[in-house]
C-alpha cells in the first residue's frame, strides 16, 4: 500500500525509518525540530497535551521526546509505555525509537499492551491459563441470534456485531442498551430491544465455553487492576511514563484502562486533533482530548502548527473548511501554516454525470503518471490517490481507470466484484438468465426490472436503508449493480439478461490483473493517516458529502472533519469534483457539498465568512485538470455559435449553448451510434466508456476533419484518439467501415454474435 508518510513531513527532508544515523547524544535528538517540536521533545515532566495539526510532524515530536529523555537519562526505556490505535503505528513508532537509540521502549497498540498484562497476571489474579481469544466473534454471535430465534443476513450480522462492540468500549451492558442507542442518536440495524437479548445470550455463551473477545481483554484487564491493588501497583512500577497517540480517538474503556495505569501520577503525554475525529461510530470521543486541561491544570499544552506536509494552497483550503464548522471540537481548531513551496491550486471539477467524472478523473491521474519528458507530470502511481465517501463508489473509479490503462489497488475494501454481495448477485442474476424468472409477470420485463426482482431477495430496496454500517453497504453495492443494469439497457436495447451476466463476467475478469503498484482508491475513513502527491475527491454532492444519514449538527460536522481529513492528505495536487447527476442524459438537479460554500469560486459562505484571499480554480467536464508547473491551463470556453461563456458541463463537451442552433449532421451521429455499440459489444463495456452521447453529438456536429480538429473536442483523449480516432475520422468523412465480425460467418450468425458476444464462454 501507499506509504503513509514521506519526507515532505519533516523539516529537514529526513524520511521516517531513513535516517542518517543515530544521533551521538540527547541534544543530537533535538536537531532538525521546529521551535515547538522542540518544546515537545524537553517537556518531560508532568502532563503534556500536544495539539497536533494534520502534516504537523507530531510521530516526529514524540518520538524524539521519548528518545530525547532516554538519551538523557531522565526515562529509563522499559519504564516507558507509548500506545495507539494500529499495529502499523506502532510498528513504525518502535522503528524510529530504535534508529533514534531509544530501543527497549514498548510501543503498543492499547489492545496488546493490555493482552500482554492479561496473560502475564491472570494465574496470579484468577488461577489457570487465560481464557482462549476469540479473534472473530461472528460466529458466537450468529448462534445468540439464532438461540433468541433471531435471523440475520450476513451483513446484519456484522452491523450487530459493530453494536455489541460499540456497547463493551462504551461500557454498556445489555439491559442499557436500548435506552443508551437512543441516547446516542446510533441507527441500530435492527430493534434494540432485540440486540439487547442478542448481547445477553453472546455474553452468556462466551461465559458457558470461557471463551473472551477483544473487547474483553480491556474490560478484564480494568477488572484485575480495580480488584487487585497489588496488581496495579506492580505496574505501575514497570511503567512510569505514559504516551498516547491519537487521543481523539480513545474510548471510554480505554480511558478508564489509562487512569488506572497512571493511578495518581500525571507523567502522561498526549498528542491528538480534535479536528480529526471521524470515528465516533465506534465509540472514540474527542472529549477527554478536549478535557484535558480539567483534569490536568498544571498541563503543559503545545500546538504544532507548522504543517510541512501540504502546500499553501491545499492548506489554506483545509482551514477554510473549519473556518466554518461549529461545536465543540471547531471551537479548539487549529489554524495550520504551510512550511512548504507555493504549488498549484486545488481544482474544483464540475462534471455532467459520474461516469464522465470517473472518466476525467482518469483522464487527469493519466496526465500526472506521464512522465515528465513526455509532458506530464512524472508523479509515480503510488503516490495518487482517490477518496470517496463509500466503498460502494469504487466500481466506476476501477472501471475507469482500467481503461485508461493506469494500475489501482483498493485500500480497506475488497474490489468491487470480490464483495460477497456482489458475487452472491452475479450468481442469482446467472441463475435467473439461465432458468428465466421465477416471476412470469416478469419474463417480458426489461433488464433493469429483471435485475431490481433478483436483487430485492438479498436486500435491495428503492430507498437505501436508514444509518450506516454494513447494511447500508451492502445496499450500496446492489444499487450500484442496478444501475449498472440500467445503463446496460440503454446503450444495448436489444440485450438479454444473459448479456449483462456476460458483460458482469468481463468485467470483473479484466479488473483482477494483479497491481503491485498502482493509484490508491480509498474510502475517506480508510485514508485517515497517510499521505499522497496527488489526491482526487470525488462525488461531493450534497447526499454524499455529508452523507443522507448525517441529520444532526453533530453529524453534520463529523462528516465535515471527514472531508477535511481527505484534504490534508494532499501534499500538493487536490482537486476536488462532483457529478450534477447520476447518469448520462440525466436532469442536473445535483448540487456540490455545501462545505464547500465560500471555499469555491462563485459561491458563498452559509452562516460563516471564509478567509480572505480564497483561491481554487472551478473547471467543468472539458477541464478536468488543474495541474501545476509549467502546464498551460485552458481558458475558458466559449460557445462557438454565441460567444457566450460556458459554465454547464455538458454545454462544455458540445462547445456551444443547449439553446443555440445545432449544426447536427443526423446520419453522421446515427453511424456514430451505430460504430460505438459494436466497439462497446467487442470490448465488454457500456457504451459510454467509448464515447459519452455529448461527445459523439460534439463530433457530428463538428464533423472534425483531422486528427487535431477532433482531438479539440472534449472527452477525446490522446488514448482514445489513438484507440478510435482512424474509425471516427472515417465516418466524418463519410467512408464505410468494414465490421469487425465480418467472416464470422453468415448473416443470422453474425447478428447473434453481436447480440451476445460472450454467449458461449457464458454457458461454459
Amino acid at each position: 500500500m501507499t506509504a503513509a508518510t514521506s519526507s515532505t513531513l519533516f523539516p529537514r527532508g529526513s524520511t521516517p525509518g531513513a535516517y542518517a544515523a543515530t544521533p551521538r547524544d540527547a541534544d543530537a535528538v533535538l536537531d532538525g525540530l521546529d521551535p515547538e517540536q522542540r518544546e515537545v521533545a524537553t517537556s518531560l515532566h508532568g502532563a503534556v497535551c500536544v495539539l497536533a495539526g494534520a502534516g504537523t510532524g507530531k510521530t516526529r515530536a514524540i518520538t524524539h521526546r521519548i528518545a530525547y529523555g532516554v538519551r538523557a537519562g531522565i526515562l529509563q526505556p522499559a519504564s516507558v509505555l507509548a500506545v495507539t490505535f494500529t499495529n502499523r503505528a506502532a510498528g513504525e513508532m518502535r522503528g524510529r525509537l530504535r534508529q533514534l537509540g531509544a530501543g527497549g521502549v514498548q510501543a503498543r497498540t492499547f489492545h496488546s499492551a493490555a493482552l500482554r498484562q492479561l496473560q502475564y497476571f491472570w494465574p496470579k489474579a484468577v488461577g489457570g491459563e487465560v481464557p482462549r481469544l476469540v479473534e472473530r466473534k461472528v460466529q458466537l454471535v450468529a448462534e445468540a441470534a439464532a438461540r433468541c430465534r433471531v435471523r440475520l443476513d450476513r451483513n446484519e450480522l456484522r452491523d450487530v456485531t459493530g453494536e455489541i462492540e460499540w456497547s463493551k468500549v462504551t461500557q454498556t451492558v445489555p439491559e442499557d442498551y436500548p435506552a443508551m442507542a437512543a441516547k446516542s442518536g446510533r441507527e441500530a440495524p435492527r430493534d434494540a430491544a432485540e440486540i439487547g437479548r442478542i448481547y445477553a445470550t453472546y455474553e452468556q455463551l462466551k461465559r458457558d465455553r470461557g471463551v473472551i473477545d477483544f473487547e474483553d481483554v480491556l474490560l478484564l484487564t480494568v477488572g484485575v487492576l480495580q480488584e487487585r491493588p497489588d496488581i496495579a501497583d506492580q505496574v505501575r512500577r514497570q511503567y512510569q511514563h505514559f504516551v498516547v497517540d491519537e487521543y481523539q480517538d480513545v474510548s471510554p474503556l480505554q480511558q478508564r484502562l489509562l487512569d488506572l495505569w497512571l493511578g495518581e501520577r500525571d507523567s502522561l503525554c498526549v498528542v491528538g486533533d480534535a479536528s480529526q475525529t471521524i470515528y465516533s461510530f465506534t465509540g472514540a470521543t474527542p472529549d477527554h482530548l478536549l478535557n484535558f486541561r480539567t483534569r490536568h491544570p498544571r498541563a503543559t499544552v503545545v500546538k504544532l502548527i507548522r504543517d510541512y506536509r501540504s502546500t499553501p494552497q491545499v492548506v489554506h483550503l483545509a482551514n477554510g473548511l473549519l473556518s466554518q464548522a461549529r461545536g465543540r471540537a471547531a471551537e479548539h481548531r487549529l489554524e495550520l501554516v504551510s512550511q512548504r513551496e507555493a504549488g498549484p491550486d486545488p481544482v474544483y471539477a464540475a462534471y455532467a454525470d459520474e461516469p464522465a467524472e470517473a472518466e476525467g478523473t482518469a483522464r487527469r491521474i493519466r496526465e500526472l503518471i506521464t512522465p515528465v519528458e513526455q509532458g506530464g507530470g512524472g508523479i509515480p502511481a503510488s503516490q495518487i490517490a482517490v477518496l470517496y465517501r463509500v466503498n460502494a463508489q469504487s466500481e466506476l473509479y476501477e472501471q475507469a481507470l482500467a481503461d485508461a490503462q493506469v494500475p489501482y489497488q483498493l485500500r480497506g475494501a475488497e474490489r468491487f466484484f470480490e464483495r460477497p454481495e456482489v458475487r452472491e448477485a452475479g450468481l442469482l442474476l446467472r441463475g435467473a438468465a439461465r432458468g428465466g424468472s421465477a416471476d412470469p409477470a416478469l419474463a417480458d420485463a426489461d433488464i433493469p426490472s429483471q435485475v431490481r426482482a433478483v436483487l430485492t431477495t438479498r436486500g435491495w430496496t428503492p430507498e437505501p436503508p436508514a444509518g450506516s454500517g454494513a447494511v447500508r453497504d451492502r445496499w450500496e453495492s446492489l444499487a450500484a449493480l442496478v444501475r449498472l443494469a440500467e445503463d446496460f439497457a440503454a446503450s444495448r436495447p436489444g440485450a438479454t439478461l444473459s448479456d449483462l451476466v456476460a458483460e458482469l463476467d468481463e468485467r470483473a475478469a479484466a479488473q483482477h490483473a494483479p497491481t503491485v503498484e498502482g493509484v490508491t482508491l480509498a474510502s475517506l475513513h480508510a485514508a485517515k493517516g497517510l499521505e499522497w502527491d496527488a489526491v482526487f475527491l470525488v462525488g461531493l454532492t450534497e447526499g454524499m458529502m455529508p452523507i443522507t444519514y448525517a441529520k444532526t449538527e453533530q453529524q453534520i460536522e463529523e462528516e465535515r472533519r471527514l472531508l477535511y481529513v481527505g484534504v490534508t492528505r494532499a501534499r500538493r495536487h487536490l482537486t476536488l469534483s462532483w457529478a450534477l447527476s447520476r447518469a448520462p442524459g440525466g436532469r442536473a438537479s445535483r448540487r456540490p457539498t455545501r462545505f464547500l460554500n465560500g471555499l469555491r469560486p462563485g459561491s458563498q459562505a452559509i452562516g460563516a465568512r471564509p478567509p480572505g484571499g480564497g483561491g481554487g480554480i472551478e473547471r467543468g467536464a472539458a477541464a478536468p485538470g488543474g495541474g501545476g508547473g509549467a502546464r498551460r491551463r485552458r481558458g475558458p470556453v466559449h460557445c462557438r455559435v454565441c460567444g457566450r461563456a460556458l459554465t454547464d458541463a455538458g454545454e462544455m463537451k458540445l462547445m456551444r449553448c443547449e439553446g443555440c442552433p445545432s449544426e447536427l449532421d443526423e446520419a453522421l451521429y446515427e453511424r456514430l451510434r451505430d460504430w460505438r455499440a459494436e466497439q462497446a459489444g467487442l470490448l465488454g463495456q457500456p457504451a459510454y466508456c467509448v464515447f459519452t452521447d455529448k461527445t459523439l453529438l460534439a463530433i457530428a456536429e463538428a464533423v472534425p476533419g483531422t486528427e487535431p480538429e477532433l482531438a479539440r473536442i472534449s472527452g477525446v483523449g490522446r488514448r482514445k484518439l489513438d484507440r478510435f480516432g482512424a474509425d471516427v475520422l472515417a465516418l466524418c468523412a463519410g467512408r464505410e467501415l468494414p465490421s469487425a465480425l465480418d467472416g464470422e460467418g453468415d448473416g443470422d450468425a453474425g447478428e447473434s454474435h453481436s447480440g451476445d458476444p460472450w454467449q458461449n464462454s457464458t454457458e461454459k
